[in-house]
């Protein structure tokens, strides 16, 4: 299956916090779109790995993508090396998108530069037709998107160009918030984190608000 567009993202939840909106919104204009995930999230303060997997796809099934992968990278710990490239050079090639989204280049979280670095050497290098890639006992072709963007997430960064979401910020707001177990919960009784806070939500308006 071709899709459109890929959205990689360090972290579950990555891809709908940095370009939630988006999605929904190509989704919805006929676009096809998945999700590749390059670790479960399993060193994050609040939650475990099993919750999130849950919560992953709970959020997939919301903004309607045809497929969501995680690569189980070891969080934390993201190497931008052969073996990593090649697993996401698989999936570049099976899919073969002409877009692909990934985490901004420099972020607060280390894995978020360091998987917008591998996302990016990755695309690169699938274009490339002496690397040879076998999935599922077949030879794969190379295949390079023809355009790779960088999702804004935490850092305050200027873009280049901003995206008109008119419609789809509730959709993006569901999505997000499927991963209960990384926002405000009362009765959680978990360590807070700069994005469990009461007023993230609001955060997330007036930074869409912002950018017009």
């Amino acid at each position: 299956m071709k899709i459109d567009i890929l959205a990689i993202g360090a972290h579950p939840d990555d891809v709908e916090l940095g370009c939630g909106a988006t999605l929904a919104k190509e989704i919805a204009n006929g676009k096809k779109v998945g999700i590749l995930d390059l670790t479960r999230g399993e060193l994050g303060t609040r939650g475990t790995a099993e919750v999130r997997d849950k919560e992953a796809a709970d959020a997939a099934k919301i903004l309607g993508v045809k497929f969501r992968h995680n690569l189980v990278f070891s969080d934390g710990f993201l190497m931008n090396n052969a073996a990593s490239q090649l697993e996401i050079i698989k999936i570049l090639r099976k899919y073969q998108p002409d877009v692909v989204l990934c985490n901004a280049i420099d972020d607060r979280h280390i894995d978020h530069g360091k998987a917008s670095k591998l996302a990016s050497d990755a695309c690169f290098l699938s274009g490339l037709q002496k690397i040879e890639t076998i999935l599922e006992s077949n030879h794969q072709k190379a295949w390079r998107p023809k355009h790779v963007y960088h999702y804004i997430q935490w850092k305050n960064i200027e873009p280049d160009f901003v995206v008109d979401v008119t419609g789809f910020l509730e959709k993006k707001l569901e999505a997000v918030f499927a991963y209960k177990s990384q926002f405000h919960q009362k009765e959680a009784d978990e360590p807070e984190t700069p994005i469990s806070s009461t007023n993230f939500r609001d955060s997330i308006t007036y930074r869409a608000q912002d950018l017009g």
